[in-house]
């Protein structure tokens, strides 16, 4: 009996044990703390990437096709020049774009101006090193591809029927299909599934290629 007490108030390897508890949860923090500024600068640099690519698509031409037409495409006996534009919006995603509202002549998508939205003016990869007024979205965040960038225009009642620089939408860029990348924490309570969603939003210009 007295030899049972005396184990239960034996202190040896206390403190090899309380190590061995409080390692693993010093490690996590560390670690976390390590990727959670990773995600800060993921985060921070698609938000860049995205002003980029709607100052680019504000000024160029747009990636659905026959948008830029549109002005004078809606021009009719009940939307005579000068009128207000009639309301549409424009979504452009990976390689197709869908068109809700007044949507005459906009008919398919470009996949040029796409690319010049996200590997910069005249660039066709984004392996080129432009220079600081033909860089693209993926200059920015180099892990952005086509297939992650979606761009809606939306007449938001600027422009008028028969202008001839087309209308002038407001342009929204967001980005899709795009998680964050974590070293370390990325098995952990599924953070390898949060998804990067920045959103810019600009005033369409001149949808011109010649801008």
């Amino acid at each position: 009996m007295s030899a049972r007490i005396i184990f239960n108030r034996d202190e040896k390897g206390g403190v090899l044990a309380e190590v061995a508890i409080l390692i693993p949860i010093m490690f996590v923090f560390v670690l976390g703390a390590v990727d959670f500024l990773l995600a800060f600068y993921q985060w921070n640099a698609a938000v860049k990437a995205v002003e980029r690519g709607a100052r680019i698509a504000a000024v160029s031409a747009p990636v659905a096709t026959g948008l830029n037409g549109l002005t004078t495409a809606v021009i009719s006996t009940t939307v005579p020049i000068g009128a207000a534009m009639p309301y549409f919006k424009v979504t452009c995603a990976g390689t197709t774009c869908s068109c809700t509202g007044t949507c005459t002549g906009v008919s398919g998508f470009d996949a040029t101006a796409m690319n010049w939205i996200v590997f910069g003016r005249g660039n066709s990869s984004c392996t080129a090193s432009p220079s600081p007024y033909t860089a693209g979205m993926c200059h920015f965040f180099n892990r952005i591809a086509q297939a992650n960038v979606s761009i809606t225009y939306e007449q938001t009642g600027m422009g008028f029927a028969g202008r001839p620089g087309g209308p002038v939408p407001t342009i929204t860029v967001t980005l899709q299909n795009l998680n964050y990348q974590f070293t370390f924490l990325g098995a952990l309570l599924r953070f390898s599934n949060i998804p990067i969603n920045p959103v810019a939003t600009i005033t369409g210009e001149d949808l011109s290629s010649t801008s």
